[in-house]
C-alpha cells in the first residue's frame, strides 16, 4: 500500500533543488596563497575579414571596388542614364576598363570613361550604400589622367537622389596624378551614393577613385573607424590576433593571404578575392573582396593603439583543409618562411634593415615589439607537423625570442585533436591553439577542461570560441544571453587555469547587418552604428578584470568561480556565475582579508536567456557597477539569476 506521507521522487528531487538554490551558497577565496602567474594577454581579440569585417566595416573606405580589380572590374560601377522626353535612355559616353600604361603593374586595371556629351555621369554603390554623416567631412581622391574633360564633379546623394554633398577635381593633363577635395554632408543617411560627372568631351582614366572619412580613429588619412575601433579599445584586450583564420589559408594557396602585399603604398597594394564570398550557400557574397587598405601595418597599429599585442598569424603553405586542402611542395616552402623571417623583421628590425626602413617609412619607426607569431591556422595532420618543422627550425635559430603557435585541428576533441596533441607535447611545441564552435550546454560542462591538463606542457591558445544556439554556422544562431553566459562560466575555468591557458579570444569579432556570412559575432555594425553583443560584455568584463596571479577558490554546486589577485593594484578579483533560474545568496569567505570596507561589483545579466541587444537597444544586457559591503574579510551577497558577477576587493 503506498504511504501517503512519502514524497514521489520528483517532488523530492524539486524540494532538494530548491534548498540548494535558496540556501546561501558560501565561496572561499585564499588570498594568502597566490599561485601561478597568468598572462597579461589572457583575454584579447580575433580578427577576421569575414561578415564585411574589414572593407564595409573596421576600414571605413565608401568606394567599393575603387582600383576596378574585382573579378567583374566594373562591379559596384553604374552609368547613370539621361532619359528624353520619349522615355529613352540617351547615350551620353560610355565605361571601359583598360590595362594599357596602368596606374602600376600591382593594380593594373583601371577605368576609362569616354565622353561624347559634357555632363556624362556615373555612379558608385558603396557597401550596402554609403554611410554619411551631417556635417562630416569626407576626401574624395581619385588618381587621373585625361585627354578633353578639365574638371569631374563628384556629388554624395541620399536614397532618394538627392543632393547632400559635392566636390570638384580639376587640372588635369595626360600622366597620372593623384588629386583630392573635401566634401562636407548636408545630411545623415545610411544609404548614400557617390556620383561622378565629366565636364567636357574626351577621356578620362581613372583608378583609386575614394570617398573617405577624415574624422577617422586618432584622425589618421587611412585610419580605422571610430566607433568600431573604441569598442574594441574599451575592452581593454590583451592581444589582437588577425588576419583571421581560415582568411590566412585561402581557398587555394594562390588565394592565400601574403602580408607583403598589404603593406606600403596604398595604391600598390593588391586586391584579392575573399575567401568568405561564397562558402555559404546560404549567404553569398560575390562582391566580398580585400583592397588590404586594412593591412599588415594597420593591424600592428590597430594592437598598439588599444595597448594589446600583435598576434599575426601566417601561411605554412597550405590552403584550406576543408576546400581544395592544396600544399606546397617541401622544396617550395622556403618562400613562405622567409615570408616569416621578414615580417619579425618588418615589426621589430632596426630602421636600417630594409623591412624595418619600410616600417619606419610608412611612419613608425619604432619596432612594435613582436613576441608570437602563428604557423597556420587550422591545419592538421602529417603534413602540418613537417611543414611546421620546417619553420621551426629556421625561426627557433634566428629568433629564438618568438613564441609559435600551432594548431591541434578544428574540433575540440577526437581526431586530430588528440593526435596533434601528442605530436606538440613530443615537439615541446609553445602554444597550441584550441578551437570551439559548440553548443551552450556544452560549455558549461567543459568549464573544468583544464583542470587536469599537464601543467608542464604546453600552454593553450584559447583561440576561437562562441556559443552556437542553433548549431556551427547556421544562419540561425543568436547572440542571446543563453550563449554569453554559458561562454562566461566557462571563461573562469580558462581564468583558474591561468597557469595552462595562456590566451583566449572570441570568434568572429565583427559582422555587417546587411552583409554577414557567419553568425554569432561580438559586435554587429551597419553603415552608421553599432553595438556589442552580451557576448561581446562577456569577453569585455573578463578582459578589464584579469589580474595577475591564481587565487585557490572553492564554490558550491550551481556556480561557475575564478578567483586572482591583481598585483598592479592590489585587489583581489573573485568573478562568479549563477547559472540558475532563480536568486542566489552568497558568503565570499575571503581568507588572509581581515579589513572591512567596500568591495567595487560588476554585474553582468538577465532573467530572461533569449535577451539580446540591437541597435534599438544596444546595451539592453550590459554591465552594472555598485559596491558591497565587506565585514572582517567576509561579503554577504545575493546573485541575481542567470548573471556573472564580479568583485574587486583591496588588499589593505
Amino acid at each position: 500500500m503506498r504511504n501517503a506521507n512519502r514524497l514521489s521522487i520528483p517532488v523530492f528531487i524539486l524540494l532538494v533543488r530548491t534548498l540548494v538554490h535558496g540556501s546561501t551558497a558560501v565561496v572561499t577565496v585564499d588570498a594568502t596563497h597566490p599561485g601561478a602567474a597568468i598572462s597579461p594577454q589572457m583575454f584579447g581579440v580575433f580578427f577576421e575579414d569575414i561578415n564585411f569585417a574589414a572593407d564595409g566595416g573596421l576600414y571605413p573606405e565608401l568606394v567599393k571596388n575603387r582600383s576596378f580589380e574585382f573579378s567583374d572590374p566594373l562591379m559596384s560601377w553604374h552609368e547613370i542614364l539621361l532619359i528624353d522626353a520619349k522615355g529613352l535612355a540617351k547615350p551620353r559616353g560610355e565605361m571601359d576598363i583598360r590595362t594599357e600604361s596602368p596606374l602600376n603593374q600591382s593594380n593594373p586595371h583601371y577605368l576609362r570613361v569616354k565622353v561624347t556629351e559634357a555632363g556624362y555621369g556615373f555612379w558608385n554603390s558603396g557597401y550596402r550604400g554609403m554611410g554619411v554623416e551631417s556635417n562630416a567631412e569626407y576626401r574624395f581622391s581619385a588618381y587621373l589622367r585625361a585627354g578633353g574633360p578639365k574638371s569631374i564633379r563628384a556629388v554624395i546623394t541620399d536614397e532618394n537622389n538627392k543632393e547632400i554633398g559635392t566636390g570638384t577635381l580639376t587640372g588635369f593633363d595626360e600622366h597620372w596624378k593623384k588629386y583630392e577635395t573635401v566634401i562636407r554632408a548636408s545630411a545623415t543617411t545610411q544609404h548614400a551614393h557617390l556620383n561622378l560627372f565629366v565636364d567636357a568631351p574626351g577621356y578620362l582614366d581613372l583608378d583609386m577613385v575614394s570617398l573617405f572619412p577624415i574624422d577617422t580613429w586618432k584622425q589618421r588619412p587611412n585610419g580605422l573607424r571610430k566607433d568600431l575601433v573604441q569598442l574594441l579599445a574599451d575592452m581593454h584586450p590583451g592581444f589582437v590576433r588577425f588576419p583571421g583564420g581560415c582568411i590566412v589559408e585561402g581557398r587555394q594557396l594562390a588565394t592565400r593571404y601574403r602580408w607583403k602585399t598589404t603593406v606600403g603604398d596604398l595604391a600598390q597594394r593588391q586586391t584579392l578575392t575573399n575567401r568568405w564570398n561564397d562558402e555559404f550557400d546560404q549567404r553569398p557574397a560575390p562582391d566580398y573582396f580585400q583592397s588590404f587598405g586594412l593591412g599588415f601595418f594597420e593591424y600592428f597599429q590597430l594592437a598598439e593603439d588599444i595597448g594589446a599585442r600583435p598576434l599575426p598569424i601566417l601561411n605554412c603553405g597550405m590552403a584550406c583543409q576543408f576546400n581544395s586542402s592544396e600544399t606546397a611542395k617541401l622544396e617550395d616552402l622556403q618562400e613562405y618562411i622567409q615570408d616569416a623571417l621578414d615580417l619579425i623583421e618588418f615589426a621589430n628590425g632596426p630602421v636600417s634593415s630594409p623591412w624595418g626602413a619600410l616600417r619606419a617609412k610608412m611612419g613608425h619607426p619604432e619596432p612594435f615589439h613582436l613576441t608570437m607569431i602563428g604557423v597556420g591556422n587550422e591545419q592538421w595532420g602529417a603534413r602540418y607537423l613537417e611543414r611546421y618543422k620546417l619553420f621551426a627550425a629556421a625561426l627557433k635559430a634566428n629568433h629564438p625570442e618568438i613564441e609559435l603557435v600551432v594548431s591541434a585541428g578544428p574540433a575540440p576533441a577526437g581526431e586530430p585533436f588528440e593526435s596533434m596533441w601528442a605530436n606538440w607535447r613530443d615537439m615541446k611545441a609553445d602554444i597550441v591553439d584550441e578551437h570551439y564552435y559548440m553548443a551552450p550546454d556544452w560549455f558549461l560542462a567543459n568549464s573544468g577542461r583544464y583542470d587536469h591538463y599537464d601543467r608542464s606542457g604546453p600552454k593553450v591558445f584559447a583561440g576561437e570560441y562562441a556559443a552556437q544556439t542553433s548549431g556551427t554556422t547556421k544562419p540561425d544562431n543568436r547572440n542571446n544571453w543563453k550563449a554569453a553566459i554559458a561562454e562566461a562560466a566557462f571563461m573562469t575555468g580558462l581564468e583558474r587555469n591561468g597557469d595552462v591557458v595562456r590566451m583566449a579570444s572570441y570568434a568572429p569579432l565583427l559582422a555587417h547587418v546587411d552583409a554577414w556570412q557567419w553568425k554569432p559575432d561580438a559586435i554587429w555594425f551597419d553603415n552608421l552604428r553599432s553595438f556589442g553583443t552580451p557576448d561581446y560584455y562577456v569577453q569585455s568584463v573578463f578582459a578589464n578584470n584579469v589580474g595577475t596571479r591564481i587565487v585557490p577558490v572553492t564554490s558550491q554546486e550551481g556556480l561557475y568561480t575564478s578567483a586572482t589577485i591583481d598585483e598592479r593594484t592590489h585587489e583581489v578579483l573573485v568573478k562568479a556565475v549563477n547559472h540558475n533560474s532563480t536568486e542566489r545568496p552568497v558568503e565570499i569567505q575571503l581568507k588572509g582579508i581581515s579589513e572591512s570596507g567596500k568591495a567595487q561589483v560588476t554585474t553582468l545579466g538577465s532573467s530572461d536567456l533569449n535577451a539580446e541587444n540591437s541597435f534599438e537597444q544596444p546595451k539592453l544586457v550590459r554591465p552594472r557597477a555598485s559596491t558591497v559591503e565587506v565585514k572582517a574579510g567576509t561579503i554577504q551577497a545575493r546573485l541575481p539569476p542567470y548573471s556573472l558577477t564580479v568583485y574587486r576587493i583591496s588588499l589593505q
